[in-house]
């Protein structure tokens, strides 16, 4: 079984949801007790390993865990949305991140 490691929040600050993304990747560094690391716009690391375009480019931001046997995987590419509200959903983004690790990590 895997352990996480890290976790990556590659993002923007100039997106609208860039605090939102940071306080998801805090919360979960601190529940997985896991080293955060926060990368400002590096498009080469979300094009190594997050989600891209047809033609191979990434958008920001996009969350990934660092795992301890150096694997880097992609959590969350989009932040979700509440389907009745049409707003960031702050407390769906946790529920798919920490389901996404959880699985990754195999528990």
């Amino acid at each position: 079984m895997a352990k996480v490691k890290k976790i990556i929040l590659d993002t923007a600050e100039f997106h609208p949801l860039h605090k939102a993304w940071l306080n998801l990747a805090k919360r979960l560094a601190e529940e997985f007790g896991a080293e955060l690391e926060v990368k400002k716009e590096d498009y080469l690391f979300a094009i190594d390993h997050g989600q891209t375009d047809d033609l191979g480019m990434a958008s920001l931001p996009q969350l990934f865990v660092e795992l301890d046997d150096g694997r880097i995987v992609l959590v969350l590419a989009e932040y979700p949305f509440d389907p009745k509200t049409t707003k960031p959903d702050k407390d769906m983004a946790y529920e798919q991140a920490k389901k996404k690790i959880l699985e990754i990590i195999g528990q």
